[in-house]
């Protein structure tokens, strides 16, 4: 009877396993979860099906959870080189791209041929921005399996980042033509043909993207920015977050030195005219790595800042300057903080801000009587009071946010027009602006 329990455990085990392959195929995660677990009671410790329960709790954005699942298998059987895969995959979602590269060099030492373990090595060494190394992984996958989808989609957006414009357009081309169904893929060539001044193309792109089942708030934000669609009160939050999470590392060096961004000195240095005593605590908006950090301490006894990406509050936690640095989103904690200050600050942040209404109603309620709230804006070029741009940048007119200070009780101090950065040879034009509470 023993034996036959055992039996039809094994059985039931078995059917459940491949009940969660066919879920996992199908794209039904939460039911493949569902199965892989119950085939784990039937089995325990069955190393394939908790590899198969530990990608499929990645693919749901669970990668703590995967990685505990791997480590166990790990335990038992140190060289599966699957495990190792996955683990590397797992590591990479949770920003650990050093060690995620150590389980791509395990895995292709022991088999160079891991078509898997190139993929994962070339997206961690993309994400640490050593973009030829990465193009050199998907290369040498290419060359594996030329039929890849993935690794051509992988390599078209490296060469978009690149600036290799046509090279990534063929790349995406190529992965569209293996797999004309991968909507994040036309995505992307809606955004490179975007880049490219190919607009009608590009809109095309989206718009087979959301048919797809694409992300339909990002895809109708790109086709806003084509004059197809009506403007967004603000860009994606997802968008903007995955910006500046990928950005973090080569930030400053890249706005600084290629952009000839200066609109934090701009902004700050006049602050030290319009108040002869130090600030007593100063909000810093989407305080990014922090370059404005060193120039507001001396003028300020407390700190904050606050940012959607916490790569770039690591980043700005490095400088040493800020006594609070915390990751929100900046209309959220401006309606829900307890905290009060006499100086807000925001460089370089509306520029993913089209409507500012909810922004200053909230900068009103932190800002003590007599503080000050600064600012800079991208001018917009004609009449409308707000523009979103081809760029993916909102653009704002003086009047209106002269009128949006109006109505919010808040007076002109200072206001300058000044420019904000380079955009390849095109000075950006700039607003900054100096209100009081």
């Amino acid at each position: 009877m023993a034996g036959q329990a055992l039996t039809d455990d094994f059985e039931r085990a078995r059917e459940l396993f491949l009940e969660g392959v066919a879920h996992f195929e199908a794209q039904q995660l939460q039911a493949a979860e569902k199965a892989f677990a119950a085939s784990l009671q039937k089995l325990p410790g069955r190393v394939s099906t908790r590899i198969n329960l530990a990608a499929t709790r990645l693919r749901l954005g669970r990668a703590s959870e995967a990685l505990a699942e791997l480590e166990a298998v790990l335990d038992a059987e140190p060289q599966h080189l699957d495990a190792w895969g996955h683990r590397a995959a797992a590591l990479a979602e949770l920003g650990r791209m050093g060690e995620s590269l150590d389980c791509t060099e395990r895995v292709l030492a022991a088999d160079p041929g891991h078509a898997a373990a190139w993929l994962q090595r070339g997206i961690a060494l993309e994400r640490l921005r050593r973009f030829d190394e990465a193009r050199a992984a998907y290369d040498r996958l290419l060359a594996l399996q030329p039929q890849h989808a993935e690794a051509w989609f992988r390599l078209g957006q490296l060469q978009q980042r690149q600036g290799r414009l046509s090279e990534a357009l063929a790349s995406l081309d190529k992965a569209l033509s293996l797999a004309p169904a991968h909507a994040a893929g036309w995505t992307q060539r809606g955004s490179l043909l975007k880049d490219m001044g190919r607009t009608q193309e590009a809109a095309a792109a989206f718009g087979r993207a959301i048919e797809l089942g694409a992300d339909d708030e990002l895809n109708h934000f790109f086709l806003a920015a084509l004059g197809a669609g009506r403007s967004p009160a603000a860009a994606p939050r997802a968008y903007v977050q995955a910006l500046f999470d990928d950005y973090a590392d080569g930030f400053d060096q890249h706005l600084l030195d290629v952009l000839g961004y200066q609109a934090h000195r701009q902004l700050v240095t006049p602050l030290a005219g319009l108040q002869a005593e130090p600030f007593d605590s100063a909000l810093d908006l989407g305080c990014g790595t922090g370059l404005c950090g060193p120039l507001l301490r001396p003028i300020v006894r407390h700190l904050e800042g606050i940012d959607l990406s916490q790569p770039m509050l690591d980043q700005a936690a490095a400088r040493g300057v800020y006594d609070r640095l915390l990751q929100a989103d900046l209309a959220q904690h401006l309606r829900d903080t307890p905290a009060r200050h006499d100086l807000v600050v925001a460089a370089d942040v509306f520029i993913y801000v089209g409507d500012l209404d909810e922004v200053f109603s909230g900068v009103r309620r932190v800002l003590l009587p007599g503080g000050v709230f600064c600012f800079s804006v991208e001018q917009s070029a004609d009449d409308r009071p707000v523009a979103l741009t081809a760029q993916l940048r909102y653009a704002h007119s003086l009047a209106y946010l002269e009128g949006l200070a109006g109505r919010h009780g808040l007076r002109l101090l200072r206001s300058a027009a000044e420019p904000i950065r380079r955009d390849r040879t095109q000075t950006i034009p700039g607003l900054y602006l100096y209100l009081g509470g």
